[in-house]
């Protein structure tokens, strides 16, 4: 029993680590009268790896691919007595959640609709308000003494280097105490 704990005790952390890095493509799958397409087969593919994922979707019309690697995908909605519907050029971050909906059109299965998206996903999933340093403005930023700390400025609601308040008990850890952030109207720390 002991050696039950100790095994989800150690493989517990690695699961919910893991998924921190992972990203979600959503959505929902409707015709032109706004009626739900239930049981159309949805797929999404990795452009940079090829790597493939199939599902369908419920009797709501809403499919789901959890867990992916981030990077660039396209994803393939098919239904009988539907053209097919394919949305490229799809960016996902780490722990985002993509909503990519569509809508499909009356036709045979050997035509499809082909959507490029280069617009900004707009994130209805989930209230969650994140950044993505890429490695370009890592490297090229000129960050005084290469300190990480300042990448934070570049999030959206963040307030960087601030005065920390007098009676604020300095910790070890030389210029690195002296920086103050606030994260969305919460106090400097």
């Amino acid at each position: 029993m002991r050696q039950l704990f100790l095994l989800v005790g150690l493989v517990l952390p690695i699961g919910v680590a893991s998924a921190q890095t992972f990203g979600e493509i959503t959505g929902e799958v409707t015709d032109q009268s706004g009626a739900v397409a239930p049981n159309a087969s949805i797929t999404a593919t990795n452009t940079a790896t090829n790597a493939s994922r199939m599902t369908r979707t419920n009797q709501a019309g809403i499919y789901s691919f959890p867990a992916l690697v981030p990077g660039p995908y396209q994803v393939k909605v098919e239904s009988p007595g539907f053209q097919s519907a394919v949305r490229s050029n799809i960016e996902l971050q780490v722990q985002q959640t993509a909503r990519v909906d569509f809508t499909l059109v009356v036709g045979q299965a050997a035509q499809t609709v082909e959507v490029s998206s280069t617009a900004l996903l707009l994130a209805t999933e989930s209230a969650t308000v994140g950044t993505v340093i890429e490695q370009k403005s890592i490297v090229d930023l000129p960050l005084n003494g290469r300190n990480f700390l300042q990448l934070v400025a570049l999030s959206p609601n963040v307030t960087f280097g601030f005065a920390a308040p007098n009676n604020v008990q300095r910790r070890q850890g030389v210029s690195r105490t002296d920086q103050n952030i606030s994260i969305a109207g919460m106090r400097g720390t």
